[in-house]
């Protein structure tokens, strides 16, 4: 199996889990840019955006949940 992070991946460790949620947005958005948007029917379309806002937002959650800081438990 290759180990090894494709160009463009994050600088810092992710878990497995984080890393396959930003592989997901990355190959969505990939395939995105194959579809002539100005061909495709209108369902089609609408499910593309819908699609596009579920990974961005699960990327927002992601670079939230991996740049805030862990609450501090007290004692």
């Amino acid at each position: 199996m290759h180990d090894e992070k494709p160009h463009g991946a994050p600088k810092h460790a992710l878990t497995p889990m984080e890393y396959s949620r930003w592989e997901f947005a990355r190959r969505d958005l990939e395939s995105s840019y194959t579809h002539d948007l100005a061909q495709l029917p209108q369902a089609s379309l609408i499910l593309l955006v819908e699609r596009m806002r579920t990974r961005l937002d699960d990327i927002l959650n992601l670079v939230s949940e991996t740049t805030t800081p862990p609450a501090k438990v007290s004692e």
